[in-house]
Order: C-alpha cells, then structure tokens, then sequence
C-alpha cells in the first residue's frame, strides 16, 4: 500500500474515534454483570503504590496501603499528601479537599488486614517470586469474589495467576509513571480473567479518569513490548557510531518530547540492574558503575546541570567509542535513525495484532498516545504506518532483519505491501 496523505482534522478524528472504540469489548456482553467494588487495597507505598492509591481516593473511595515497614509506609504518604498539596495550591481543588482526599488512605503493615478489600492491585517490585508469593497470600485471605490485580508492566500474568485457587478473578492493570498523572491503564486480560472482572476493570478505569485499553499476555504486553523493540534499535543504532543525543535529537524531531536515551536517565539507568551486573547493555552496565545512574545522580548518558538540564557527556562518548569500537560520527543521519527506531515499532504491532493481544489496531495507537508521548499529529504507529506506506516499512525491516532476525518483516507486512491494504485495518488473527 502507497504513503496515505491524511489532514490534521483527519488525523485528530481517527484518534478521537480509536479513543471511543477503544472502551469496546467485543467478546464480553455488554450486559454483562458488574462486581462491587466499595474498597480498595494496594500493596507499597512506593512511587506506583502511591499513585495508585491516589486515583481511587480522588475518586472517593477508601483505600488501605499495605507497607512491610512504617517508616517505609510514612514516606509513602508523606509524598501522597505532598502530591495533593500543591495540586490544591495550584488550583485544581479546594485546600479541605486535601485532608478529605487523604481521610480515604490508611495505612497498613498487616496483609490480613485486606481480607474485606472488594480489590486488590499489587504494586512491588518486578520480581516474578515475589509477586506469586503475594498473590498466594492474597488468595488465602481475600473474600470470595475480590478481583486480585498485579500492577506488572511486562511479567507473564498467567504465572502469578497460577499460585492462586481463583485464576479467574486475576488481572493485569497496568497504570503508568506518575500513575497519578498519566492517563492510560493497559487492562491485561490472562488467560483464565472472567469476563466479569474485565468489565468491571473497565468500569472503575473510567471511574478514575483513565483511558482503558483491553491488552493480552506476552512480554511487555502491547505498549513496553513495542518500547522494547525501538530501544533494542537505538541500541543498535549506538553500536553503529551514533551518540545517544544523536538518536534522541532526531526523535525528538519526529515529535517526541523525550528520545530513548532521555527517557532512560530520567527513569533511572539501574533499573534492573546491580553492581557487578552484566547485561544486554554493557554501555549501560558501565555508566551505572561510575554512578551514573541518570538524572537522580546527575549523570547518565547525559552530564545535568543544576536545572536539571540534558548536556551531551564526553565522558559517556569514550565509552561508548571503548565498548564498541566504532567512530562516532559514522552513523546514519536523521532520517534513518527515526526509519529505523520508528518502522520497528510498526512491525511489532502488526506481530501483536497477528497474536491477537490486542482488540484492534487503533488500540495500539492509543496506547502509545497516551502512555508514551507519541505525537499527536502523527496518529500513532499503525496509522503513521499507513502515512509512509507498507513498502518503505517493509524495506527497512527487511535490511533491519537481514543483521538481526527478530526484526524480520512479519507476515502480515509482506501482505500490506504486497497486496494493499491499511495498518489501521488489520484485524487480530
């Protein structure tokens, strides 16, 4: 299929009506009934615990937070009220709504204590023998009934489900960072979620003021899954010769406020990661063991200045240059590097349309407009897959492939180009 022309007014109605079909659930009536859920319990009190628990409260109803240690727990509410604080003194509510918002939080450090929550979300760390531990507590205590939901944003559902005597009442919702601020929640549905479950999840998704998108096990799920793919390619790109402000200087000038190597230092380069660790990214593996861990240390792939300012780091392009043995300065220029970070993400929503974890292609969109910046005028990887065309995807997947084969052209990419048809239309299957 050729380039598709398209009018911003046309571009900002796909993206309205993919916003409104997005709530649509084919396979769950939609009669179907709903379970109360008057009570809420989230476990950690953390950064993601907080702000969790900061959307049901605004919303008006309790939540109890679940600490292992009171100091931990403090902390935890202490930024809560923070967070609430200065949205008052900015304006968005009335000063008492502070105290009121915060009289719906209480604090816990005894999981029994969750055994009458209508619904629990799990909120630790990513470690899978962890949150079955959890889950396997959560299933002994909570009441016949209660939805029992993991906050994972890339762990396999089905396995912490498997730990449970009631996998049908597990499900994956994914809120994103600051889980307070941002408004998309991926709704994971595994394999055994009931379909009552589901529609109450999206229920309570609008009841939060968040925009729900019904996804399906696998890893990343649908908005991290494509992530992954673009920071595999900027990766790659840097082991070419080009320096990380390159590759997010020309993302930034497709449209994205942050380019893969911003969005690291600011998230913090250790995730995942601990001294004397040897990873994927034996660049990354190096700037953390200089305590380079991104903006908290005020140094990453880029040097911070006291505002917090990004500047390009000397110290991180010798090692790049040591790591890979390649000059800076012989890579690809701008239009390739967004060919070649943007085209992957397509190729993966079509293998995760192919896959059927996704309801439809404008889902994919949605999910990354609303959890990962993507520009606005732009639609979202499926409908900008149509705006350059099923052939200049499929050539750059193919040379992408040809050195690396998880990025070799789906399928159903050869069919587009081969025989027309739009991204946007490509049905799960």
């Amino acid at each position: 299929m050729p380039a598709i022309s398209m009018t911003p007014t046309e571009v900002s109605d796909y993206i309205a009506q993919a916003g409104r079909d997005a709530w649509l659930v084919p396979d769950v009536p939609a009669n179907t009934p709903r379970r109360k859920v008057a009570k809420v319990g989230v476990i950690g009190a953390g950064t993601m615990g907080g702000g969790i628990s900061m959307n049901f409260a605004s919303a008006g109803m309790p939540v109890l937070i679940l600490e292992q240690k009171p100091e931990a727990l403090d902390r935890g509410l202490a930024v809560v009220r923070g967070n609430y604080q200065r949205s008052a003194d900015n304006g968005r509510f009335p000063q008492n709504e502070v105290a009121e918002r915060m009289g719906r939080l209480t604090g816990t450090m005894e999981i029994e204590a969750l055994a009458d929550c209508d619904l629990v979300i799990e909120a630790v760390f990513e470690d899978m023998g962890l949150k079955k531990q959890i889950f396997a507590e959560l299933d002994r205590i909570l009441k016949p009934g209660a939805i029992l939901a993991t906050n994972t944003s890339a762990l396999n559902i089905d396995e912490i489900a498997s730990v449970t005597k009631r996998k049908e009442d597990v499900i994956g919702l994914h809120f994103f960072s600051p889980a307070n601020v941002m408004k998309l929640l991926e709704i994971v549905r595994a394999d055994h979620t009931a379909n009552d479950v589901i529609a109450t999840c999206m229920d309570l998704a609008r009841a939060i003021n968040k925009i729900a998108v019904l996804v399906g096990v696998c890893p990343g799920f649908v908005g991290n899954r494509i992530l992954f793919a673009r920071q595999a390619q900027a990766q790659n790109l840097v082991a070419q010769g080009a320096l990380p402000w390159d590759v997010d200087a020309a993302l930034n000038t497709f449209g994205f406020r942050m380019g893969p190597y911003q969005m690291s230092d600011l998230a913090g380069l250790d995730i995942g990661w601990k001294k004397g660790a040897k990873t994927a990214n034996p660049i990354r593996d190096a700037l953390c063991e200089l305590d380079r861990r991104g903006q908290k240390t005020g140094a990453g792939y880029y040097d911070y200045d006291e505002s917090r300012s990004p500047v390009p780091s000397d110290v991180t392009a010798r090692i790049i240059a040591q790591i890979t043995g390649v000059s800076a300065g012989a890579a690809p220029g701008p239009d390739e590097i967004i060919s070649d970070c943007i085209h992957p993400m397509i190729n993966e929503g079509l293998k995760i349309l192919k896959e059927k974890k996704a309801q439809r292609a404008s889902d994919i969109d949605i999910v990354w407009l609303n959890g990962y910046g993507w520009p606005a005028d732009k639609g979202g990887p499926m409908l900008y897959g149509d705006m350059v065309g099923a052939e200049a995807v499929l050539a750059t997947m193919e040379r992408l492939g040809a050195a690396d084969e998880r990025f070799a052209p789906s399928e159903t990419l050869k069919r587009l180009a081969r025989d027309g048809g739009r991204f946007i239309d490509v049905q799960p299957g």
